[in-house]
């Protein structure tokens, strides 16, 4: 009877059947994420703490100096050297870049990013007077230019005198021998005296400075009018001059004063009683101080 039983059969039951395998897979994968955005950050720093300069000496590094025709092998990139041996780098294939402080730079980028510093008084009137006498220069050249090209007027250039003063460009019609530019003992301007004063308003107008306007005369007594005299006679023809400058449309708001100084700044001090110490001088006043010879 025992021979008819059937046989007996054990088996073997694993946990977890055939899904062993996935255990720790998951650990891996979280592994190589945390080393990827790991290395994320570190690249975002990298950009954010190096230079320009160093920037592009780490993508020279990584650069490759030729091109390789072979795809694998001991004839790839690194001809078969590990990247620790003397031809290369580390074995692990990782690469470590030691990177050095900035270094003091001149180039315009270090100067761009550079707090920029507040130009002193000097340095600030320094370059507004270099404008102005280039400004000077030209108004100078202009309207000594205009009375050549005025047939008229081209006889009298030489009673026309442009210079400079501590207090600016100085522009004076000078009576000439023969040349007078008012009547004697007058204050009324003579036509080619208005027609110069008419250009010089033209060049007063291309200008934003603010004039001046001087009457001066001869040390010879003014005689023919009772309580008149050389003081009278200069501020007269100064104010005359004014007169035709705003005729000629230089705004009252430009002119700073008008004065008469007789006989005390004659043009020729050694003989100051030559008709070139009449004369009527318009002077542009400076925007900026004049500066010391170490400044210029």
């Amino acid at each position: 009877m025992a021979d008819n039983q059937p046989p007996l059969i054990i088996k073997k039951v694993k946990k977890g059947g055939d899904h062993g395998h996935h255990g720790g897979a998951w650990k891996l994968a979280y592994a190589d994420f945390v080393t990827a955005m790991m290395a994320f950050f570190l690249l975002l720093w990298l950009l954010s703490a190096t230079t320009e300069e160093q920037k592009e000496g780490i993508a020279d590094y990584f650069a490759p100096t030729f091109a390789s025709k072979s795809t694998s092998g001991a004839n790839g990139v690194l001809g078969g050297n590990s990247v620790t041996s003397d031809n290369g780098a580390q074995s692990s294939g990782s690469v470590v870049v030691t990177l050095a402080p900035p270094a003091p730079s001149s180039n315009a980028n270090d100067t761009a990013n550079a707090t920029p510093q507040k130009p002193d008084d000097n340095e600030i009137n320094k370059a507004i007077a270099e404008r102005e006498e280039q400004m000077f220069k030209d108004a100078e050249k202009e309207l000594t230019q205009a009375i050549q090209n005025t047939p008229n007027l081209k006889q009298f250039a030489d009673n026309l005198i442009i210079d400079r003063t501590p207090e600016g460009m100085r522009i004076q019609i000078v009576d000439q021998d023969r040349k007078s530019m008012f009547q004697s003992g007058s204050a009324e301007p003579l036509p080619r005296t208005k027609q110069i004063l008419q250009l010089v308003a033209k060049i007063i107008l291309k200008l934003p400075n603010r004039i001046s306007i001087a009457g001066h005369t001869d040390s010879k007594p003014f005689v023919g009018r009772a309580n008149y005299s050389n003081w009278e006679l200069s501020s007269d023809r100064a104010n005359a001059s004014r007169r035709v400058l705003l005729d000629s449309g230089v705004p009252a708001s430009r002119i700073a004063e008008v004065k008469g100084m007789a006989d005390t700044e004659p043009l020729f001090p050694e003989d100051p009683t030559l008709p070139s110490n009449r004369r009527i001088s318009i002077t542009l006043l400076r925007e900026a101080p004049v500066l010391p010879p170490s400044y210029r």
